[in-house]
């Protein structure tokens, strides 16, 4: 295996059948030695995050390719807390994909003269470029295709896309208790342009509430796996 990237809390080997392996870390974001998965360098490491963080991810990977939506998904290792998965292109340097479902964090502070806090958003898509320095800037449909980032086409799928695995993940949830408010998603293409999920599905990704009250990600960590 050759290493090919490092990443904050995920290291990326090429492997000799043309795909790659991510290695899962208990590196986390955060500051001042406290968790933060909305922050942009490790804080902390925390023994077993990488471990959760993988089996959430496989969990969830397995069910959306079950439904027949492309991932980057191939199978995993546990024991090596490590997942093998297909090539695929970012769009651009980086972009992310959250789906709301409920009007909390950057897009309450963003917009509350226009609505209240928690009101429903009937799982309305957003996109920015993951640019640390300026602040992950939102772009839309039309900026995206005239900076030739994606096409129309592309757009257009990872917001369906998104709204499938979305409402996958929250039914999921939903039978456990929780409610999830939103969740932030990568997108890749493969070889010939077809839109893939890539990265992770865990709960460092996405804001739960259980009766109310926010669970931060490593109490939903454990709490999901509790329940499953």
């Amino acid at each position: 295996m050759k290493l090919v990237y490092t990443g904050k809390t995920k290291n990326v080997f090429a492997l000799d059948n043309g795909n790659y392996l991510l290695k899962f870390k208990d590196d986390c974001t955060g500051k001042d030695g406290v968790f933060d998965p909305g922050e942009n360098s490790i804080g902390l490491t925390i023994e077993g995050v990488g471990d959760v963080n993988l089996r959430m991810s496989v969990y969830f990977f397995e069910k959306i390719n079950a439904s027949g939506i492309k991932t980057h998904f191939v199978s995993a290792n546990l024991s090596d807390t490590t997942m093998e998965v297909l090539p695929a292109k970012v769009f651009g340097k980086g972009l992310e994909v959250i789906c709301r479902y409920k009007a909390v964090g950057s897009f309450y502070r963003r917009y509350s003269d226009y609505v209240t806090e928690g009101q429903d958003l009937d799982a309305y898509v957003e996109m920015t470029f993951k640019n640390d320095e300026k602040g992950d800037p939102l772009v839309t449909k039309d900026g995206l295709v005239l900076l030739g980032v994606m096409s129309e086409k592309q757009y257009d799928d990872i917001k369906e896309m998104t709204k499938k695995i979305t409402k996958i993940v929250a039914d999921d949830l939903k039978e456990k208790g929780l409610d999830l408010y939103d969740i932030k998603f990568e997108f890749g293409y493969d070889a010939s342009g077809e839109v893939m999920l890539i990265d992770e599905i865990a709960s460092g990704n996405m804001r739960v509430y259980k009766d109310g009250k926010y669970i931060d990600p490593m109490t939903l960590s454990k709490l999901f796996f509790a329940e499953k």
